[in-house]
């Protein structure tokens, strides 16, 4: 099934001021009924009007609560999600959102927890927190902000049963939170996993330093922007559609989705750096290279799903197929 046809219809019932420059949304069915209960750590496609797809992390306290919330921060180089979300957006709006997915799951073999965030990188964090605080897990939550009108969550994260486990940092040199980061890492217990959600070079930083103290199995981060490729490791390969048998070269430096389009096919996309699904198609035959962000880890290890707006092949022929 293609990502954008299993939707549900939505409202926007309260809006809230979080930040200088974040928005707090609570949604909930246009019919009435239930929202999907979700995991700590799932997050959202929001289909907004002018055809854009933007994912935001659900960060409600109760799961299982009958409105979603997520927050919005609004981004200067916006492409027009956040954008509309903040000037455009209000109580009574209604939009399409999909079911959650979650590719950011707490381990359920950890035996601590440490949570990093860096801006409005704590709106996953928080609903872990939550879960972890409920089931009492053993968990510590580090904040950081560049300035106290930025914090998001101020109030819940200061408050029981948060306020013991978590810290806001404020206005941290790079240097300050490398090594306060540094710090926490160090005194981890044995069997500690790491979650890091917040800007890429805050990511790619807390990320690097846990790999190297904890182990690579250790570590989990969330990311809404295309995946960075290693240098050098892009090589020309084919893909064929199934049915069809001619096979499409795609060069380095050219997309899968780019060179179908090409040769004359037209698939659907929406965000084109591999967050959203849109485009994503099936596998018949080959290796894929996965570097999207929308897939989770047993649907990478399946290879059945692919992303050709990212996406590349480790074998020298992929065969695919587009999704009924």
């Amino acid at each position: 099934m293609n990502a954008a046809t299993d939707t549900i219809e939505v409202r926007i019932t309260d809006v809230d001021a979080a930040a200088d420059d974040t928005r707090v949304f609570w949604l909930a069915r246009t019919d009435g009924a239930a929202l999907p209960a979700y995991a700590p750590g799932s997050h959202i496609d929001v289909y907004l009007p002018s055809g854009l797809v933007r994912q935001y992390s659900l960060c409600g306290a109760d799961a299982s609560a009958p409105e979603y919330r997520i927050a919005v921060k609004r981004e200067p180089a916006s492409r027009g999600g956040s954008a509309w979300l903040h000037s455009a957006a209000q109580v009574g709006t209604q939009m399409r959102i999909g079911p959650p997915r979650n590719a950011f799951a707490l381990s359920d073999t950890a035996d601590q927890h440490l949570l990093i965030a860096g801006g409005i990188g704590v709106t996953p964090i928080l609903s872990m927190a939550c879960a972890l605080a409920a089931s009492r897990g053993h968990y510590t939550l580090a904040y950081f902000a560049r300035s106290d009108a930025s914090v998001v969550f101020r109030t819940e994260l200061g408050r029981s049963p948060l306020a013991d486990q978590a810290r806001i940092h404020v206005g941290l040199s790079t240097a300050a939170t490398r090594e306060c980061i540094t710090g926490l890492l160090s005194a981890a217990l044995p069997n500690t996993h790491l979650y890091v959600c917040g800007p890429p070079a805050f990511m790619e930083m807390t990320a690097g330093l846990a790999r190297d103290m904890l182990g690579e199995q250790f570590v989990h981060q969330e990311s809404f922007g295309p995946a960075v490729p290693v240098a050098g490791d892009e090589r020309e390969f084919s893909v064929r559609l199934e049915g069809r048998r001619d096979a499409i070269p795609v060069p380095a430096g050219k997309t899968v989705l780019a060179a179908l389009r090409e040769a004359g096919f037209d698939l659907p996309s929406s965000c084109e750096v591999g967050v959203c699904g849109t485009c994503m198609m099936r596998v018949l035959a080959g290796e894929p290279d996965h570097r999207d962000t929308y897939l989770t880890d047993d649907e990478r290890a399946a290879g059945t799903c692919f992303l050709p707006c990212v996406s590349r092949s480790n074998s020298a022929v992929l065969v695919l197929d587009e999704l009924a």
